[in-house]
């Protein structure tokens, strides 16, 4: 189940389900440290003797969210129970507090007494084991802990805090937990439990017939008892209501610096475009990572999740932020990868957002023969982005502080790991993490990474490397037009295999081989380039309603059938975008944006309700498939949206200058 609403911070992420229900709390990094683990936290609702949860199918829900901010806009409706919720959700921008905002309708003419239930199904740390939930008589609220992480939980409405309060056992022999006790509209009132626990907490006022009131739900984390009090009574002092408000005003401020002028595209894809920035942000740390996604509902395909910072997505998402006019956002990820590059000069599969090394299946050893388990792009593309960002934003004090701890040990891994024979880079995996050789993508990656390593020592003066980091990107780029073109299907081939007859060429159709003009191994408009992208556009289309493209033909992750014809694979947001890339780069007039727009609209349409972007789609619904948001998805729709707007600026500068 995709996670349909996101807020956070840079250092605390809390992800809601379409029921509005709180799947997932990150702290005190984005994406490490799940003190839900994707279960219920549950919300729920009495009137006039009859409780509903909002899982329940009665209830209408509508998501989405405040426009450009990261504040939720919920509308929930209960016909047989007459009322409507009107639900804001935030995360305030600089301190680890949680705010939720109720507004309770009545429908119905008579007055009636609301009841609001809060359930807390924490598991700190990541585990059941050794928590504690009480009662704290001292402010009226309800914190669980654990060792130095601290969650406190209060409410209010115009009739006082708390009414109601019960801590208890959950998933623990029979024991369901407290949500259980809510249901009659009652809490028992007990005041602690330890082990595997939950609480809920009762909210109450009294509606009169035809009006409306309004209630607060609030969280602060922190690292002991004393913090989230400080933290508690700074909402009590300054509202919840205008803390709320300030969030809207601080994301309002912080879109500023995005492009406005988005040339021809309509209003939906100018929304999605500035919701996209503010979908990113949420899954960046504050201290460099850039997570891959945090819907922890991928656990139930292989216990394991994309909580990570790949090096690879985290480049290619930093230069569309960089893109976007974001460099201040990204820039710490380069210090990131600085820190985490491994003593050779590459870095790892991925990583954990506190920059250990994450988890992989790239043994060291195969039949015998001994690997480096890397996807060579990733350390690449790093450099890559950081070039296209000095580029852009001529902060040169980013670069040369990352020059001999970054860039210079980066290349140098770069411009020695190489098959001598094939004047290739060495085998390494590709960027699906799937299978082990030499691929267009990572060799055009390699190209673009050290032609940037090339001009940034060039630019600090050191032109021995510059020169030698030059003829080696050279050298790999006579080697991929020697071995990687396909004469007789006029295409790249997707890589090179090693058999026992030696090295065989893969011509698997592959959507990834677009970076022989991304990372300027060849221009746009280069025979081969023109030839390959056609190929693709076609090869890899997908043949219902649904439409979009897919990754490589008869891709396997999440396959839906075996039709590889009519269904290659299953459409990706950004091989889709890949395509309009090019589409928009290889445009000579404005009618040729014609497509790549509509391309842009597609992705709006096939967005969640709340505006939340999946990796994938299924071909026949378009519902979403693996994780939703996915980080990567987001910022190709930003990368698109800015190269769009840019190209619309030269050609219909182009268009007047002729009239």
């Amino acid at each position: 189940m995709p996670r349909h609403l996101v807020i956070g911070n840079g250092k605390l992420l809390v992800n809601l389900d379409q029921t509005c229900y709180i799947r997932d709390i990150y702290y005190p990094y984005v994406g490490q440290l799940n003190h839900v683990g994707g279960h219920f936290c549950r919300f729920g609702f009495w009137i006039g003797g009859i409780f509903s949860w909002l899982d329940e199918p009665e209830w209408n829900i509508e998501l989405g969210y405040i426009d450009d901010s990261l504040v939720t806009n919920i509308v929930a409706r209960h016909a047989g129970l007459g009322v409507e919720l009107q639900m804001n959700d935030g995360i305030h921008q600089r301190e680890c507090i949680y705010i939720k905002r109720v507004v309770v309708r009545n429908l119905r003419n008579d007055g009636r007494e609301a009841r609001l239930f809060f359930h807390q199904d924490l598991m700190i740390d990541g585990s059941e084991v050794g928590d504690t939930a009480a009662y704290y008589p001292e402010n009226n609220t309800l914190f669980h802990y654990k060792r130095s992480n601290y969650f406190m939980f209060s409410g209010s409405s115009d009739e006082g805090g708390l009414m109601q309060y019960s801590t208890g056992i959950k998933r623990f022999h029979s024991a369901e937990g407290t949500w259980r006790d809510a249901e009659d509209g009652v809490l028992m009132g007990n005041t602690i439990a330890q082990g595997s626990v939950d609480s809920t907490i009762g909210l109450s006022a009294n509606v009169p017939g035809g009006g409306e009131k309004t209630f607060y739900y609030w969280m602060s984390i922190g690292k002991n008892l004393e913090e989230v009090k400080e933290l508690n009574q700074y909402v009590l002092d300054n509202s919840p209501e205008k803390l709320l408000s300030r969030v809207v005003i601080y994301w309002n401020h912080w879109l500023r610096r995005a492009e406005s002028d988005l040339g021809d595209l309509n209003e939906s894809i100018s929304r999605m475009f500035r919701h996209s920035l503010l979908i990113v942000r949420t899954q960046v740390d504050e201290r460099g990572a850039i997570l891959a996604a945090n819907d922890t509902d991928i656990l139930q395909y292989n216990r394991d999740h994309y909580s990570y910072m790949w090096p690879r997505d985290g480049a290619l998402i930093a230069e569309s932020m960089s893109l976007a006019g974001y460099q201040s956002v990204i820039a710490p990820f380069f210090n990131f990868c600085a820190a985490a590059l491994s003593p050779d000069g590459y870095l790892y599969h991925k990583y954990n957002p506190d920059g250990t090394v994450g988890s992989s299946w790239h043994p060291y050893i195969v039949q015998g023969s001994q690997r480096l388990p890397i996807q060579e792009d990733e350390t690449a593309l790093v450099l890559f982005a950081l070039w296209q960002d000095y580029l852009r934003n001529q902060v040169i004090e980013l670069p040369q502080s990352l020059y001999s701890n970054l860039i210079r040990k980066a290349a140098t891994f770069l411009s020695s790991y190489i098959e001598p024979e094939l004047s290739l880079p060495k085998p390494s995996y590709d960027l699906w993490e799937e299978r082990y050789g030499i691929w267009t993508y990572t060799v055009a990656s390699v190209y673009g990474g050290l032609m940037a390593a090339a001009f940034f020592t060039e630019l600090f003066g050191d032109y021995e490397r510059s020169d030698h980091y030059r003829n080696t990107a050279q050298t790999i780029k006579h080697g991929m037009l020697t071995q990687l073109w396909d004469e007789e299907s006029g295409r790249f081939a997707r890589g090179l295999i090693q058999k026992d007859n030696g090295w065989v060429k893969d011509m698997t159709m592959e959507s990834s081989v677009f970076g022989i003009w991304e990372f300027g191994v060849l221009p746009v408009d280069d025979d081969k380039v023109i030839r390959t992208m056609n190929a693709i556009r076609d090869g890899l289309k997908i043949q219902t309603d649904v439409g979009g493209h897919a990754r490589y033909m008869n891709d396997y992750y999440f396959q839906q059938t075996g039709d590889i014809d009519k269904i290659p694979g299953n459409p990706w947001i950004i091989c889709t975008l890949w395509v309009a890339n090019y589409q928009i780069a290889s445009a000579q007039k404005l009618d040729d944006l014609e497509g790549p727009k509509q391309t842009l609209q597609w992705v709006v349409d096939h967005a969640l309700s709340s505006g939340l972007l999946a990796e994938q789609l299924n071909p026949f619904d378009g519902s979403p498939l693996s994780v939703a948001p996915l980080t990567w998805s987001h910022a190709t729709f930003i990368q698109s949206v800015s190269k769009y707007a840019e190209k619309y600026k030269q050609l219909k500068g182009l268009n007047l200058s002729f009239i």
